[in-house]
């Protein structure tokens, strides 16, 4: 009976495309950008092995950075902010216009390499490109595919079809929190 319980359970994950280990997935880059494209693995990698001037910023909403969770150590800084109006798929956003004031206020561009997350991808391209008009280099710039939730799982017959199960930093089993960090939140609202 064990041995069939295995067998479903490994066959419902081969077959809803979700991976174990999350190394498998290939990653795709979703719009044209400056800088260079990592995995949530590899911007782990880097991040760890220079502390002192490599920093992820989570480009994503105040809302997000809190209440989906982020990178523990990851900086938010919205390239977008929530209005008040109800759009077709949610909120609408309005462009952070200090995004590059942002960052220069935060990060160095001759010392600093940054790496953007968002939600799956997109933000992510559009902050490396708003970075580079700011004054940063694009070989310190790099747009973490997948971001923190992933890809939809796009399989109709999984129970995951439409859920953001596949790829990025939290489904790759990455350290991350909702832990609220004054020095990492974003600085206007923290002040």
């Amino acid at each position: 009976m064990k041995k069939i319980l295995l067998f479903s359970f490994a066959l419902i994950f081969a077959l809803s495309g979700i991976s174990l280990a999350g190394t498998d997935y290939k990653y795709p880059v979703k719009a044209c950008h400056d800088g260079g494209d990592i995995t949530p693995a590899k911007a782990h990698e880097m991040v760890s092995k220079d502390q002192a001037h490599t920093f992820i910023v989570d480009c994503r909403t105040r809302a997000e950075y809190e209440f989906v969770g982020h990178p523990e150590g990851a900086y938010n800084i919205p390239l977008q902010f929530l209005t008040n109006k109800l759009g077709k798929k949610g909120y609408d956003k309005v462009a952070n216009e200090n995004f590059g004031k942002d960052l220069l206020s935060r990060f160095n561009p001759k010392t600093d390499t940054l790496i953007f997350m968002c939600r799956s991808g997109k933000r992510s391209c559009m902050s490396c490109c708003e970075a580079a008009k700011a004054g940063f280099s694009a070989d310190k710039l790099f747009n973490m595919m997948g971001g923190f939730e992933g890809d939809k799982v796009s399989y109709k017959g999984s129970a995951y079809h439409g859920k953001r199960k596949v790829g990025g930093w939290r489904n790759e089993g990455l350290p991350w929190s909702y832990h609220m960090d004054a020095k990492l939140a974003y600085q206007p609202a923290a002040k």
